[in-house]
């Protein structure tokens, strides 16, 4: 990919109708560009509701349900790189909650993953809205 890093897409027993890998894998590679990062290995895993509590209670020690979880790998293997794993029954019950597409959702979690790995936090609530505005203008030049 022009020396741009690499993000790949894996789904464990669920699915997205309508996912374009190709759409997705561009738009976060032009993110990490325009936030002046420079994309590493980036793997997103779309799973379900029990795996991503397993991974948070094993990793994170959190016994809490999530959307998504980032793990980050760039200080050992170079740019910005980390592994994404995404609840999609989550992602798909929150998206009803907010009155939002299902793909428009699974975007903002994508983006708020790569923020993270690009040091962004949301523990404070002035971080936390810094973050949601930069979602949404990354989420205005998608849709």
């Amino acid at each position: 990919m022009n020396g741009q890093g690499h993000i790949d897409f894996f789904f464990l027993n669920t699915s997205v109708p309508g996912f374009s890998e190709e759409r997705a894998r561009e738009w976060m590679l032009d993110v990490i560009q325009k936030e002046g990062g420079e994309a590493g290995s980036i793997t997103v895993i779309f799973c379900d509701d029990d795996y991503l509590l397993y991974l948070n209670k094993t990793y994170l020690k959190h016994d809490t349900l999530t959307d998504i979880i980032s793990f980050d790998y760039s200080a050992e293997l170079g740019g910005l790189s980390g592994d994404l794993f995404i609840s999609v029954p989550s992602v798909t019950e929150n998206a009803a909650i907010h009155n939002v597409s299902i793909e428009a959702e699974i975007h903002r979690v994508l983006v708020h993953g790569v923020l993270h790995l690009l040091g962004y936090d949301d523990k404070e609530d002035k971080a936390r809205s810094h973050m949601r505005e930069t979602e949404n203008y990354y989420l205005s030049l998608l849709f």
